[in-house]
């Protein structure tokens, strides 16, 4: 028989065998085993996969808005072309207005009615059938995003939609480019197609935006990581310290008001018992004396207040008889000699002014051009 300290030493090389062999592939980057290696796609689901098919049918179907009709009418029979490849059954109802995908017996993908629901969703949303199909593919994902409810007051929610969409459709347009998706903003929701990642990152913008956040910020911080992104030593590092950190400017409009109540103190102790009219009696020493001295004080209290209020009411029928105050008066200063003004001269320079016209020739002026002319003359002669 062997002995027990040599099978517990057998049993420990066991164990220290199969950590080691636990270990090895611990030792791999864990950055190479997260990275998905460029160019690679996920194999698309085949017959082969499930040659069976589904045990059951499934169906889906949803409403649509008075005005897609003329739309879907005229598109629909590449809707049902583009699911009839993939063994799903499409019917379009206007009376009811609505539109119905189910299975058949030859669907073997058990994911495309999910799909299907997607499309005639996108379809109801006004997003055109040349971007709805695309949901069909495998690597592309959509997203209705409810925003209706979002904002109370409507005027706040049309501008903030509006800020979304940007002037000319530019801000939309630039989200697009960012998140390799299309967006198509519509009534009280907004419908993203694109992939997972792009998705995710136009919810985010779409909510901020509802939550009075300009999308601008939002676009900045996407143009700087899709530049990191490119980076192959950065992807696995952290990109806080390179991305914008924006402060909130909104400051509360709070209406103040008029009378504030400063609060008191606290102080754990109750607050002190006042004092009944009995306490205030004996201060005094009211409650000693007699109901004919204590009525002889009120008469008397009362009759100097009434003597009080008829000397106030003597006193303001006294004023209408007071004269006010004359002011005194101030006589006129004389003028003096250094500030007279010469009227004479002032006379002599308005005479002159009316003499001449306006542009003509002094006297001296005058007297000068004929003696010029006389000169003229007898060279002449």
């Amino acid at each position: 028989m062997a002995s027990p300290s040599l099978e517990r030493r057998e049993k420990g090389s066991g164990k220290s065998e199969f950590r080691n062999q636990k270990t090895k592939p611990e030792n791999q980057d864990e950055s190479e085993l997260l990275t998905v290696p460029d160019g690679w796609k996920e194999p698309a689901f085949s017959k082969e996969d499930n040659p069976r098919g589904l045990l059951e049918e499934s169906s889906f179907s949803t409403l649509f808005p008075k005005y897609r009709e003329a739309y879907l009418k005229e598109c629909w029979p590449l809707v049902q072309k583009a699911l009839n490849e993939h063994h799903v059954n499409a019917t379009l109802d206007l009376i009811e207005g609505s539109m119905t995908v189910c299975t058949t017996k030859k669907t073997f993908d058990p994911y495309i009615i999910i799909r299907a629901r997607d499309l005639i969703k996108l379809l109801a949303r006004s997003v055109s059938f040349e971007q709805a199909v695309r949901i069909l593919q495998d690597d592309v994902a959509c997203d209705i995003i409810k925003i209706g409810s979002l904002v109370r007051n409507k005027e706040r929610f049309v501008k903030r939609r509006q800020r979304l969409i940007g002037p000319k459709g530019s801000t939309l347009k630039a989200l697009e480019l960012l998140t390799n998706c299309y967006i198509m903003v519509q009534g009280n929701t907004v419908s993203a197609i694109g992939p997972f990642s792009g998705l995710k990152e136009v919810r985010k913008v779409v909510l901020d935006t509802m939550k009075n956040i300009h999308p601008i910020y939002n676009i900045k911080s996407l143009m700087i990581k899709r530049e990191l992104a490119k980076d192959s030593e950065l992807r696995s590092q952290s990109w806080e310290r390179f991305l914008p950190q924006f402060k909130h400017k909104n400051v509360n409009k709070r209406k103040e008001p008029k009378k504030k109540t400063v609060k008191k103190e606290y102080t754990p102790f109750p607050p002190p018992q006042p004092e009944s009219q009995i306490d205030k009696e004996l201060a005094s020493g009211e409650y000693f004396l007699k109901a004919n001295q204590k009525k002889r004080q009120k008469m008397e209290a009362i009759k100097a207040k009434q003597a009080e209020a008829i000397s106030k009411k003597q006193e303001e029928r006294n004023k209408a008889f007071i004269p006010p105050k004359e002011k005194p008066i101030v006589k006129p200063k004389e003028a003096s000699t250094e500030t007279k003004i010469d009227v004479a001269s002032i006379k002599e320079k308005v005479k002159k002014a009316k003499n001449k016209k306006l542009g003509a020739l002094t006297a001296e002026e005058i007297a000068l051009k004929m003696e010029a002319d006389e000169k003229k003359k007898k060279k002449k002669k």
